[in-house]
């Protein structure tokens, strides 16, 4: 799938500076809206709680790729329809075909869902992900891909792969769910597959909050806008910093997140904090 004018009316190339406008962006494989600068994601096939497909996924990964030219969205949610999240891929969709695959489809394959990872981190907004019910497999993935998670009490998350006879080092979860709940509760649920409760799941940081089901996705979307409505340049880098000074010393990540401040330190929202501050006004930062 590709997405070159995406958003734009007529077709339209894209506005000057290589952005683009997202609100109107015709979802084919889940639901998609924004509002106040927030856009929300919706899995969409409650019927089997929402599963990923072929489709989804590389819709998924290019939509979040366009996210980074977006000028219109400066938050987004992720939510399940019908009281689940994701109950990974779908099994007569997915990994029927994987089976019958040989080893470059499936490497194809294996590459594509790591890029949706790629796109997710890479992608400048803050992603809130808002898991009710099941949230398994690959929806697990998408849940600790995004930099907050909000969910319930009845919520189930699973990293089940070693349950269909695979590795638990699927979509970047050796590296990311460490960093999220400590490598010794990490191993164990990559080992096991089992189910993480939604109490246990905040207790264990997996979850940044629980909120009742009925208002898990406003919650959600009134977090993601209070974040909208910041210093979305200085969250970009915030994200951006918080990504790549994994793989740093302290040295090196000192002097990067040096140049990184000195750089927020050149925009307008800094001189409208700082004027704010002295007019003892609440700042209305604009993200540039």
């Amino acid at each position: 799938m590709s997405l070159p004018h995406i958003g734009q009316p007529g077709g339209q190339p894209p506005l000057p500076g290589n952005s683009v406008e997202l609100a109107d962006y015709p979802a084919q494989h889940f639901g998609w809206s924004v509002e106040s600068m927030v856009a929300t994601i919706t899995l969409n096939r409650p019927e089997r709680k929402n599963p990923l497909t072929f489709e989804s996924y590389a819709e998924l990964r290019d939509l979040f790729r366009a996210l980074a030219h977006a000028r219109d969205v400066r938050a987004v949610v992720i939510t399940g329809a019908g009281g689940n999240f994701c109950s990974g891929g779908d099994v007569h969709e997915i990994i029927g075909p994987l089976t019958r695959m040989d080893m470059p489809g499936l490497l194809a394959f294996t590459r594509m869902t790591g890029d949706l990872v790629k796109a997710m981190r890479a992608c400048p907004q803050p992603i809130v992900s808002a898991v009710d019910g099941v949230c398994a497999g690959a929806g697990a993935i998408l849940a600790m891909a995004s930099d907050i998670r909000y969910g319930t009490a009845r919520s189930k998350t699973a990293f089940l792969f070693v349950r269909v006879g695979l590795a638990g080092c699927d979509m970047g979860a050796c590296a990311m769910l460490p960093r999220i709940v400590g490598l010794g509760r990490a191993a164990e649920l990559l080992y096991t597959g089992r189910t993480l409760g939604g109490e246990e799941a905040e207790r264990w940081g997996f979850f940044n909050r629980l909120c009742e089901p009925e208002k898990l996705l406003d919650e959600a979307r009134q977090f993601a806008r209070s974040l909208a409505q910041g210093p979305t340049f200085a969250h970009a880098m915030t994200k951006k910093m918080l990504h790549q000074e994994w793989s740093m010393g302290l040295d090196e990540a000192l002097e990067a997140e040096a140049q990184a401040q000195a750089l927020c330190m050149t925009t307008r929202d800094f001189q409208r904090a700082y004027q704010a501050f002295v007019a003892k006004e609440k700042p209305v930062f604009e993200g540039d």
